[in-house]
């Protein structure tokens, strides 16, 4: 049986070579979304029909997976800049990740590791100030709820700290 190309082999072999380069190192660089290797085809000048054959070949050839990404950005934003889960599934929407990717990304996020989180930045920002309580509860509610953690775990929280 002699060999034959499928239509996808002419798809990717007609690709721009110095695209197709960048793209792959872009995407092997780091995790990256959809949206924002859309964006990079984009400045390189890849739009419709041919932009679309790039994300293919680019998901076929495992360079870009957005469940992934989406563990890999909720892990790196949760232990580096202590989010919680009310941003990071606020900024997952942003860049257009389905609602089972963002679901699946927080569950690996295991519950007891996100207490004891919220309970250190708790004790940080109680340690750090010398301010009355009521004007204490205020800043550490505002402070975490802006980095995304839930108010109602937040004041349960601050309830252990402060009696």
């Amino acid at each position: 049986k002699p060999f034959r190309y499928s239509k996808r082999f002419f798809l990717y072999y007609k690709m721009e070579s110095s695209v197709k380069k960048k793209i792959e190192h872009y995407c092997a660089y780091q995790e990256r979304c959809h949206l924002e290797v859309t964006n990079k085809l984009n400045k390189l000048g890849v739009f419709g029909d041919e932009l679309d054959e790039y994300i293919c070949y680019l998901i076929d050839e495992k360079f870009l997976s957005e469940t992934r990404f989406c563990e890999a950005y909720v892990r790196g934003k949760f232990n580096n800049n202590s989010w919680g889960k009310v941003k990071l599934s606020r900024e997952l929407k942003l860049r257009n990740i389905s609602d089972w990717n963002i679901s699946n990304a927080l569950n690996q996020i295991k519950s007891e590791d996100y207490n004891k989180k919220l309970k250190k930045l708790c004790k940080k920002l109680v340690e750090i100030s010398d301010k009355p309580e009521f004007e204490l509860r205020n800043k550490v509610i505002k402070n975490l709820s802006y980095k995304g953690w839930e108010i109602d775990l937040i004041i349960k929280t601050l309830n252990q700290l402060i009696k």
